[in-house]
C-alpha cells in the first residue's frame, strides 16, 4: 500500500510539474474503528476507511486549495481537483506576505509508529477489553459508558519543487470508560492511550475504578465552601491545561496576534516554577510524533520551559512567512508535549490517599467543559468532574461535589506548584471529529498546587 501511495503522488506531482503548477499534494488515509457504551450495551460500533487529497496550488502571494474525498483508483478525479486549485488560485486574494512552499531534499519514510496488532483489533477484541474493564463493577445502578477507539493514520506529501516525498504511518487507540450512578448522579472515569497493542491494561482501569467506586459508594458527599485549596490534579487535569498553553502560550503566531499570555521580551526568563519543564518530543512515540515537518526540517526535542525559565516560541512556516521569523520545525498536525515529573513517589491514587498530610486536600483527576477566560492573561475556567476527592488531613476522605476552578495557567504552573510525581503517563487528547489525527501528551500523574481558589461549589452531582 505504501508503494502504491507514493507512486500515485508521484504521478500526481509529474501531471502538474506538465501542466506548469507550482502546488502542494497532501494526503490523508485513516482506518478508523469506534465502539461506544452506554447504559452497559454497545450503542454504536461502527468502522470508516477514508481517503482525502488535498491540493494548494500558489501563484506569487496567492493561494489556493481544493480538498477531496477519493480511492487510489481515482486517478482522473484526483487531476481534475489539482485543476480545480490551480483555477482558483487565479481569483484568491493575495496575501501579505510570501508564503513558502516546501523543498523536500529527500523521501523521509517513517513507520515506527505503527504497531498492526493495535491498528487491527477486532470487535471481539475490544469488547473484551470493555468487559474486563467493568469486572464486577456493573449493577441496577451502577451503568458503564465510554469509547474505544483505535486505528490507522497515514500522512503523506509530495510538490512540484522536487520529486521527494514524506510518509508517516501511525497506529492509535483512545479508551475511556465511566460509570454512571443512575440515581445519584455521580460518574467516576478511566482512561487509557496506547500507540501499541501491549500498552493497553484493562485491569489496571478495573483498579482504578473499583477504587473510587468504593469512596464514592462509601463516603459522605459534601458541597465544598469556597476558599482556596491545596490541589493535586490528576494527569487529565494537567494535560488538559497544558494542551491550553500549547494554544495561548508559546506559539508565536498567535502571540504577534495578541492571543497568548508570553511575550518576546520574556525569553530567557523565569516565567514558571522551577519544577516545569516542558519541551515538544518528538521522539517520544506515545505522542504519535512526526519526526519531521512538512518543510522537511527534522525534528528533534525543543525546549519551551527548562526549570520554569521560558525557552522560546514555536514557529510553523506560514507564520514565520507572515512575521518574519525562523521556522522551528512546527510545521505539523500536532505537537508532541512532554512535562517531565518530578520528585514526589506517587504512583497511584491509592498512594495519594494513603500519604499523611497536614491539611485537607482536593483532588481533582479531570477538568471538564475548559475554556479560555483571557488569552492574553493565560486565564481558563474548566469544573472538576468524573472521581473528584477531598482528602482530609485527619485521614478521611470525603466525596466533593463539582467545583469550578477559573486560574491562570502561569499561576497553576508557578510558584504555588508544590511538587510533581516522579511517574509520567500519556493522555489522549485527540478529537473523534473531522480527520483522523492522534495526539496524546506526556505529563506527571499527580501535581500538586497549593492554594488555588475556587470560583464555584456545586450544591449537589
Amino acid at each position: 500500500m505504501k508503494e502504491r501511495i507514493l507512486q500515485t503522488l508521484r504521478a500526481l506531482n509529474a501531471y502538474a510539474v506538465e501542466k506548469g503548477y507550482e502546488v502542494v499534494i497532501f494526503f490523508h488515509e485513516e482506518d478508523s474503528y469506534l465502539m461506544r457504551f452506554a447504559n452497559s450495551a454497545v450503542s454504536l460500533n461502527t468502522n470508516e476507511h477514508l481517503i482525502r487529497l488535498e491540493a494548494t496550488a500558489y501563484e506569487g502571494r496567492k493561494r489556493a486549495t481544493y480538498e477531496m474525498i477519493t480511492d487510489l483508483n481515482q486517478i482522473e478525479a484526483m487531476k481534475q481537483g489539482i485543476d480545480f486549485a490551480a483555477e482558483m488560485v487565479h481569483h484568491a486574494m493575495p496575501l501579505s506576505y510570501d508564503p513558502t512552499i516546501p523543498t523536500l531534499k529527500a523521501d523521509f519514510i517513517d513507520e515506527n509508529g505503527y504497531d498492526a496488532e493495535l491498528a487491527k483489533l477486532s470487535n471481539e477484541e475490544r469488547l473484551a477489553y470493555f468487559n474486563q474493564v467493568s469486572r464486577n463493577l456493573e449493577t441496577e445502578d451502577l451503568k458503564l459508558g465510554g469509547i474505544f477507539s483505535n486505528g490507522t493514520n497515514i500522512l503523506a506529501q509530495i510538490n512540484t519543487k522536487s520529486e521527494y516525498a514524506q510518509y508517516f504511518k501511525t497506529s492509535d487507540s483512545q479508551v475511556t470508560a465511566v460509570l454512571s450512578h443512575q440515581k445519584l448522579k455521580w460518574e467516576v472515569i478511566a482512561e487509557q492511550s496506547a500507540q501499541k497493542k501491549t500498552d493497553l491494561d484493562p485491569e489496571k482501569l478495573n483498579r482504578d475504578l473499583t477504587f473510587l467506586i468504593e469512596h464514592y459508594q462509601n463516603d459522605a458527599p459534601q458541597q465544598l465552601p469556597l476558599a482556596s485549596y491545596d490541589i493535586v490534579f490528576g494527569h487529565a487535569a494537567t494535560a488538559e491545561m497544558v494542551r491550553f498553553m500549547n494554544w495561548i502560550g508559546f506559539n508565536g503566531g498567535l502571540m504577534k496576534r495578541g492571543y497568548s499570555f508570553l511575550t518576546e521580551e520574556e525569553i530567557g526568563q523565569k516565567i514558571l516554577s522551577e519544577k516545569i519543564t516542558l519541551k515538544d518530543d518528538p521522539t517520544i512515540l506515545e505522542t504519535f510524533p512526526q519526526k519531521q515537518d512538512f518543510m522537511g526540517i527534522d525534528r528533534n526535542p525543543y525546549p519551551l520551559f527548562m526549570d520554569g525559565v521560558f525557552q522560546g516560541f514555536i514557529w510553523n512556516q506560514d507564520d514565520a512567512d507572515e512575521f518574519g521569523a525562523e521556522p522551528t520545525g512546527h510545521t505539523v498536525m500536532h505537537n508532541s508535549l512532554v512535562l517531565e515529573g518530578g520528585e514526589q513517589e506517587i504512583d497511584s491514587l491509592q498512594d495519594l490517599v494513603k500519604q499523611p498530610r497536614e491539611k485537607d486536600i482536593l483532588y481533582i483527576p479531570y477538568l471538564h467543559y475548559m475554556n479560555i477566560v483571557n488569552p492574553s492573561q493565560g486565564l481558563i475556567t474548566g469544573s472538576s468532574r468524573f472521581g473528584s476527592l477531598l482528602l482530609k488531613a485527619d485521614g478521611s476522605v470525603v466525596v466533593p461535589y463539582n467545583v469550578r476552578l477559573t486560574q491562570s495557567l502561569l499561576e497553576i504552573f508557578g510558584e504555588k506548584v508544590a511538587w510533581l510525581s516522579n511517574k509520567t503517563i500519556p493522555y489522549n487528547v485527540s478529537n473523534s471529529y473531522g480527520a483522523r489525527n492522534p495526539i496524546a501528551l506526556i505529563v506527571p500523574k499527580f501535581i500538586r498546587v497549593n492554594d488555588l481558589e475556587i470560583s464555584h461549589a456545586n450544591d449537589s452531582y
